[in-house]
């Protein structure tokens, strides 16, 4: 009798327990909320830097071993949840003690990630509207660097190449004709993917968000008429792409090594290195963050016009 009476006991303080926690926290949250409305403000913020914090938490680890973990971490923390409500004493003991040295645990293990997620803390676009950070443009610059000293290395060897860039204009179903690869840009894989008689080497490149998106990709042909007829499938196929989207195409000859240029439908023929970087890095570079810049200066200075007026209507 004694024993059941401790479980008479227990069960009412478990539930009057909930009870207190319901009343003071949950309702006492919302009628705090109905008394200061302001504070709705900052939960929707406080919820959406969380959200935002676990959504770059998620894309980090996503694709790594650290994500095999998280699933792991997850099924331990829902086992102990099950084991307290089902009041499995023993069990939930062991994984409460599991839990306590899991913290330590978990900042050993997710080192890495934490590291690279403080490094790219700096570099996301909320810095990058306020003008304080450049590092797209930079990466874009140095990815154009890195395309043109592979063209130079193919044009060395007469190997064929074909390179397209993507600017504004989404060339997501031309992407998906070839093999993804989702790789940063880097000469020596430009080469090797060039290489003759390997998988990868016929069709073009994409590059796309600062990545070698795919591989192997099918371009449309160009058919016009005027079109000189002792101009190679690649010359036409960079013609094609660059009528039917802004992206720029890079062509290195096989026959003579020659390299060219199709932008806007043109095709202009024998460019030197020099100038090759030049109108990759004025296309590219140069009239895609002067726009964003000047569109940044145009809003701020609104603002400041705005809070002027808001300051003359005070005075007044």
């Amino acid at each position: 009798m004694g024993n059941i009476g401790t479980v008479d006991s227990i069960t009412p303080t478990r539930t009057t327990s909930w009870e207190t926690f319901y009343t003071e926290n949950i309702l006492g949250y919302f009628h705090n909320l109905q008394d200061n409305p302001f504070e709705l403000v900052t939960l929707i913020i406080d919820l959406a830097i969380v959200i935002f914090l676990l959504y770059c938490f998620f894309k980090i680890v996503k694709g790594s071993r650290a994500w095999q973990l998280i699933k792991g971490i997850v099924l331990v923390l829902v086992a102990t949840w099950v084991s307290s409500l089902l009041n499995l004493r023993i069990l939930n003991a062991i994984l409460t003690a599991i839990m306590n040295i899991g913290l330590i645990a978990i900042i050993v293990i997710f080192q890495p990630e934490l590291r690279r997620a403080l490094e790219q803390l700096g570099t996301n676009k909320f810095t990058k509207f306020f003008g304080i950070d450049k590092d797209i443009a930079t990466k874009t610059k140095e990815d154009i660097y890195k395309a043109v000293i592979a063209t130079q290395e193919l044009s060395k060897a007469k190997t064929g190449a074909l390179i397209v860039i993507e600017r504004d204009i989404n060339i997501q179903d031309i992407i998906s004709t070839g093999i993804p690869m989702g790789a940063e840009v880097s000469p020596q894989l430009l080469v090797n993917i060039f290489e003759p008689k390997t998988p990868l080497h016929d069709g073009a490149v994409v590059i796309s968000n600062n990545k070698i998106a795919a591989a192997a990709c099918v371009l449309p042909l160009a058919d016009d008429k005027d079109i000189a007829k002792s101009l190679g499938t690649r010359h036409r196929a960079a013609i094609g792409i660059s009528k039917q989207s802004d992206a720029i195409a890079i062509v290195v000859s096989e026959e003579t090594g020659k390299v060219s240029v199709a932008k806007d439908g043109t095709l202009i023929m024998d460019v030197r290195e020099d100038v090759l970087k030049k109108i990759l890095i004025s296309n590219i570079v140069t009239k895609r963050f002067a726009i964003s810049d000047k569109q940044t200066k145009n809003r701020l200075k609104n603002w400041k016009n705005k809070f002027k007026k808001e300051d003359n209507k005070k005075i007044e």
